[in-house]
Parts: structure tokens; C-alpha cells; sequence
């Protein structure tokens, strides 16, 4: 593995997500979805673009599967809403 190529946890948090399909931003990552026992990482959460007062913060969760490229700065997904998990 090359050693470029890794990425710490606070790292991945200050890129910027955007969709390939849209070259729309998505926003930053909020959390990551993790499979603790087969050491993977399952998903991205991001927080949902609109959230109001009174209405509870939702997210969105986009699939480690749809992750495309991790630049330098950015982070490029395959997002599409009807695939994703909404948590």
C-alpha cells in the first residue's frame, strides 16, 4: 500500500465531497459508517443541506462503493439519492 495514498480520519473531514454527476457540493463529512469487525469503511454520512429549527438534523449516507476518487482536497462520489441511505 502506498503511503501517499492514505488518508487519517481528520483528514477525509476537512475535504469537500462533490457528486460527479452533477459536479454539485455536497457538503463535508460529518461522520463515517464503520464495519468495526472487518475493519472497512461502509459509508460517508454527510449532513443534509436544509435543516430548520425545529426539524431534527437528518443526514445523508452515501456508500464506501460509490466513494469515486480521494484528491487532494476533495473527495469525488457517485452520489444518487434513490442509492443512498438517508439516516
Amino acid at each position: 500500500m502506498d503511503l501517499d495514498s492514505m488518508h487519517s480520519v481528520n483528514q477525509l473531514r476537512t475535504m469537500e465531497v462533490i457528486d460527479i454527476n452533477l459536479g454539485m457540493k455536497l457538503g463535508y463529512i460529518k461522520d463515517l459508517k464503520i464495519d468495526c469487525d472487518n475493519y472497512k469503511i461502509l459509508a460517508l454520512v454527510l449532513p443534509e443541506e436544509k435543516a430548520s429549527w425545529f426539524k431534527k438534523e437528518d443526514a445523508r449516507e452515501i456508500p464506501w462503493e460509490n466513494v469515486v476518487k480521494i484528491g487532494v482536497d476533495v473527495i469525488l462520489v457517485n452520489y444518487n439519492k434513490t442509492n443512498s441511505n438517508e439516516v
